[in-house]
């Protein structure tokens, strides 16, 4: 694991909430917004794309921003401590 650095705040380096996404594809009824079907990523039709998102989302446990991990791991590389 690399360092965080909040881009928010900018002082923020040691408290942070790391979020795991997991997505599930569903089927919507386009009247009501039902689900009408789960399905997993080896039953997804060919027109139903993958989740291409990122594995983590990461809250800054002092100000409450909630980007992508690699945000905060880019502003800390570009913001290392002396």
């Amino acid at each position: 694991m690399k360092p965080y650095l909040c881009p928010n705040c900018k002082t923020n380096r040691s408290r942070f909430n790391r979020i795991k996404q997991v997505s599930t594809s569903i089927q919507l009824d386009p009247r009501s917004g039902e689900v009408i079907s789960e399905c997993s990523n080896g039953q997804l039709a060919s027109y139903h794309m993958d989740y291409q998102g990122p594995e983590y989302k990461v809250q800054c446990g002092a100000c409450g921003l909630i980007e992508d991990e690699r945000t905060f791991l880019s502003f800390a590389e570009h913001n290392p401590l002396t």
